[in-house]
């Protein structure tokens, strides 16, 4: 079948007029819906934004392929779309996307025209390709170079199965390493080359990204000189499944996949996993990785792979909340730099000038509570109820979230109000799920918003505003009641304090306290707000030093927020550290708290005091003893630091 058979010229736009991601996707579902492949517009936008929110189908090089699968679709269709301005679609490698390739593929499709959209996939690698495309100005034009270059490669794949033939007939004994590459799944490479790796790609929907990432892997690997063997868990299955003895002879594994594959057959093998993005984008680091042996040892549970849910699709509950968290911080992120950056500038200002300068006034007003940082609970609750529920979840999360920051519920009520928006919206799917189809439409822009919201609002009204607000009074309470009889050892607990939670109800009562003193006891030369503000600096700032000397240990883009709780931790911007905590809290709240302790205990120790309630190094020139309290800061920032540099497991074993 040809690619122009699904692709065709009706449906292109040579034109795209869209400024913005969501445009795009508009535009294109139209065109979609004027040629009468899609029955059902609402619907299918909807499945489109579910696999987005899976991971971005801007897979760099400037294409665009968003996709869905699902009974909206009346025929298997690709619409075609230049944009010669290009425009942000969230592409992985961050550049404007210009070629687009629309997927609509009904819930039933046909082998023959999943294949047909694997080989399209495929032809996407080629960079000239991609170029020649751009330089079209009519359908008629992408029709014939889309049906040349598929007559290429139907030529290529003959000369490659005629010679495999004739060497088989040759050399029926020989090995197949060596075997040049066909889409039968033989192994690829270089004949005299004794490095082997095998490989799985696999994407939610199957029918665009498992292709290229495997295309990608196999002509990385041929340039390379590596020989190469990878299976691909697409729409219509496994195809091109690892046998047992390519796994036991390969030096490692490449899982390239954002859904779940069966690993129990990986039981002792190096296994680098990866999203099948990498698979695309950084083939060559994979496979040099693989072949090194460069990866953790897989260890299945039991060695049974239906055990591990591979068999059956499901996932562990803690991969689950992993990945919902990770939704949550990743959009949270921008809020925390840029707010903290705007916050730690203000204060720089204000040590110059005054608090009533317009210029610290503004940058307090944006970045702080009621700018960047009055976002950063109700986007991370809302993303991660996304992450379970999907758009409808996306309201009733940020709301929970929001009445979290405005009833002192904080960090750790919004954490429950995102989990629990997710699975509301679940649970409403399930109960609306045997209404009429005639009011499906309503589902996602009337029932999920309404009923989603008066649930998530009424327990977080009634149950965690109360229970964490309560928490926060009685601590306050407490801590007043302690007296300041053993000086260090309240200390201690108030610097402990600041990282329990990092802005949520432990952090606030340590810091009312202190506050508290500060203004109204007479203790005005701010012995417990050096306790506070100490531990307040410390998980940031040893977040910053465990990214920049156990590098290992995190991701690329923890690395580089690493080095912005730099600036956050010496502003006194203990949030800096909440996506850390958020993701691998174990590790890093018992690694802060510990070091925060220590830095608390010392200022008192040290008889350190700071007439200041906020500002960090800002204002430690004001402390009776500054050099002291920046050496507490110091000794709590590399405790903290190095326990959780040591702990911290690599990030390919986090899950």
């Amino acid at each position: 079948m040809r690619i122009t058979d699904l692709m065709i010229q009706e449906t292109m736009i040579m034109d795209l007029q869209a400024t913005t991601k969501d445009e795009a996707i508009d535009e294109l579902i139209a065109s979609l819906s004027r040629s009468g492949r899609i029955n059902d517009p609402v619907l299918f936008k909807e499945m489109i934004y579910k696999r987005e929110a899976e991971s971005s189908t801007g897979i760099g090089g400037g294409i665009a392929m968003p996709h869905a699968k699902t009974t909206a679709v009346n025929e298997p269709t690709v619409v075609f779309a230049k944009s010669r301005k290009g425009l942000d679609f969230e592409a992985l490698d961050d550049q404007p996307a210009h070629v687009f390739f629309m997927i609509a593929a009904p819930e039933g499709a046909g082998n023959t025209h999943l294949r047909t959209l694997a080989a399209l996939s495929r032809l996407l690698i080629d960079s000239d390709f991609i170029s020649q495309l751009m330089s079209t100005d009519t359908p008629a034009e992408v029709s014939a170079l889309f049906d040349a270059k598929q007559a290429e490669a139907a030529e290529k794949e003959a000369a490659k199965e005629k010679a495999k033939a004739e060497k088989a007939a040759n050399a029926a004994s020989t090995s197949t390493t060596g075997q040049q590459q066909n889409t039968s799944g033989v192994i690829v490479g270089n004949a005299n080359s004794e490095d082997f790796v095998v490989a799985v790609t696999a994407c939610p929907t199957g029918i665009a990204h498992t292709f290229m990432a495997e295309d990608a892997l196999k002509k990385k690997a041929q340039e390379m000189g590596i020989n190469i063997r990878v299976e691909t868990n697409g729409s219509e299955g496994a195809q091109n499944v690892l046998t047992a003895d390519e796994i036991a002879r390969a030096k490692g594994v490449i899982v390239a996949a954002d859904k779940n594959v069966e690993m129990a057959r990986f039981d002792g093998k190096p296994v680098l996993q990866r999203p099948v993005s990498d698979g695309i984008r950084k083939s060559e680091e994979l496979i040099r990785k693989a072949v090194n042996g460069d990866a953790p040892i897989y260890r299945s549970q039991g060695g049974n792979a239906k055990e591990e849910g591979a068999s059956t699709g499901k996932i562990s509950v803690g991969s689950k909340i992993y990945k919902d968290l990770m939704n949550g911080i990743s959009h949270m992120l921008p809020f925390v730099v840029g707010g903290g950056i705007l916050l730690a500038i203000s204060f720089l200002f204000e040590q110059l000038a005054s608090p009533e300068n317009p210029i610290v006034q503004l940058l307090q007003t944006i970045g702080g509570g009621t700018g960047a940082f009055h976002f950063l609970i109700p986007v991370l609750a809302g993303f991660i109820a996304m992450s379970i529920g999907d758009r409808p979840a996306l309201m009733p999360g940020m709301v929970g979230g929001l009445m979290a920051v405005n009833s002192n519920a904080g960090f750790l009520g919004g954490l429950a109000a995102g989990f629990l928006a997710g699975y509301v919206v679940i649970g409403l799917r399930k109960l609306f799920k045997g209404l009429p189809k005639a009011i499906d439409g309503l589902k996602p822009i009337l029932l999920y918003p309404v009923f989603g919201l008066l649930i998530v609002g009424a327990i977080s009204f009634y149950v965690f505003d109360p229970i964490f607000g309560s928490l926060n009074t009685w601590l306050v309470d407490a801590l007043g009641n302690l007296g300041t009889g053993n000086a260090v050892l309240l200390g201690l607990l108030l610097g402990g304090m600041m990282s329990i939670d990092m802005g949520g109800p432990f952090n606030k009562a340590a810091y009312t306290f202190a506050i508290g003193v500060f203004t109204s006891s007479g203790n005005t030369d701010g012995a417990w707000m050096a306790a506070v503000m100490a531990g307040g600096m410390v998980p940031p700032l040893a977040i910053a030093l465990a990214t920049t000397f156990f590098k290992s240990k995190f991701t690329e883009q923890e690395r580089k927020s690493g080095l912005t709780n730099y600036v956050l931790g010496f502003s006194f911007i203990t949030e800096g550290a909440i996506p850390f905590a958020a993701a691998d809290p174990l590790r890093v709240l018992t690694s802060c708290i510990l070091g925060s302790a220590v830095a608390g205990g010392l200022t008192q120790l040290w008889s350190i005091n700071v007439p200041a309630p906020h500002g960090g190094i800002f204002v430690a020139a004001l402390a009776n003893h500054a050099l002291l309290f920046l050496l507490a800061v110091a000794i709590g920032s590399v405790i903290s630091g190095l326990i959780l540099g040591l702990w911290k497991k690599s990030p390919t074993l986090v899950k």
